[in-house]
């Protein structure tokens, strides 16, 4: 079908919408199909009811209890997870008293909050709060925390991640290649213990038993290794006159799973584009967002550590205060990470008791409190 043009419409996408009316672009394969932008008398995502599964919803990071928060041995839990990928939380308080390898999952941990090492069989890598930490399936590693306050994000897909092709802009755009820290061969010559490593295969843990330290690797060559990068090496990529979409803000994708980072950038300065996010409706991907830190200007009463979760079939976009406070604002505050998952998530029984039951309506809420206060 070729382009067509019906009733009153903006020019050009996200820039001089028509006074009064709300832009909504529907379109498939993310924001790489075809799509079309219908404008709105009122905002799309103003139900105020929902019959059914189906619903946006919202997560207290900080209100989930992971077993490796209080037990050393145990893991972190699952708030979300479909047949391609699961997305875990992790608060690991304690060393782990044993070496693990996932042999189902390449895992991605992003660190919110805490500092350590991670001891792999690579050798060892320092993090930070901001960082990014990819383990690559089958690698072995040993999480040592400095203290009792860590609090991880983990993504684990079963396809391997890959670095995006960022085509024209070059290789070194968004994330230079040269900031990406690999570790550092740290031999250990112990014997005369029972170490155990713990290999996560098919859903099962199997634990094997060495008299000797299992990360005994002097050296290693080849491209496939851990790696750690993180949040303020970012450099993101903007527009001045046009507002990008998400996956503009790429870090790794996988067959049916891509991560995106949301860091500090410049707003655009032309006074008819649109600044914030622009409403979608999700069709071909489910969309879930941990916001790190800074100030979430696109959304109200969601704080640091909280989730989001925007499923396939529904609108999705900015909440109603966003369009008059980007007006005065030059510039993001925010670091939140997006992950797209081509199959709808599922998400856990423990994720539910820490659910903000109201988010899902919060935008008719917003919207009728601020006609109130300006006596319509």
């Amino acid at each position: 079908m070729n382009p067509e043009s019906k009733g009153r419409v903006a020019r050009q996408a996200h820039v001089e919408v028509p006074e009064g009316t709300f832009e909504e672009e529907h379109g498939r394969q993310g924001f790489f199909g075809r799509s079309s932008h219908l404008y709105h008398l009122r905002q799309p995502t103003g139900w105020t009811r929902i019959e059914g599964p189906l619903r946006p919803r919202c997560f207290e990071g900080e209100k989930l209890d992971p077993d490796d928060a209080g037990d050393s041995r145990g893991g972190p839990v699952e708030v979300a997870r479909n047949d391609d990928c699961a997305v875990l939380i992790s608060r690991r308080s304690a060393p782990m008293p044993y070496f693990f390898r996932n042999a189902d999952a390449d895992e991605l941990h992003f660190v919110h909050r805490g500092a350590g090492v991670y001891e792999t069989d690579y050798g060892v890598m320092s993090y930070a709060a901001g960082d990014y930490v990819y383990l690559p399936k089958g690698t072995t590693y040993q999480l040592v925390p400095r203290a009792a306050d860590n609090f991880f994000l983990v993504v684990r897909s079963a396809a391997e991640f890959q670095w995006p092709d960022r085509g024209l802009l070059g290789r070194h755009a968004f994330l230079d290649p040269q900031l990406l820290e690999s570790p550092e061969p740290a031999p250990h010559d112990e014997t005369g213990g029972d170490w155990e490593l713990r290999v996560l295969r098919g859903g099962e843990f199997t634990s094997f038993f060495y008299p000797h330290h299992p990360l005994d690797v002097v050296g290693w060559r080849g491209d496939l290794a851990p790696v750690r990068f993180n949040v303020r090496d970012m450099r993101p990529i903007a527009s001045a006159r046009y507002h990008l979409p998400p996956t503009v803000h790429a870090t790794l994708f996988a067959e049916a799973c891509a991560i995106c980072t949301f860091a500090p950038r410049p707003l655009e300065s032309d006074p008819g584009c649109q600044k914030v996010p622009y409403f979608h409706r999700n069709v071909d991907w489910d969309e879930l967002i941990f916001y790190h830190s800074g100030n979430f200007f696109s959304r109200s009463s969601v704080g640091a550590a909280y989730l989001t979760l925007h499923p396939q079939g529904i609108h999705h976009g900015p909440q109603p205060g966003a369009f008059e406070a980007a007006k005065t604002r030059a510039a993001t505050e925010e670091v939140a990470i997006l992950i797209e998952t081509r199959r709808p998530l599922w998400v856990t029984e423990v994720a539910l008791a820490a659910e903000v039951r109201d988010y899902a309506t919060s935008w008719a809420r917003e919207a009728a409190a601020r006609e109130r206060r300006a006596g319509r």
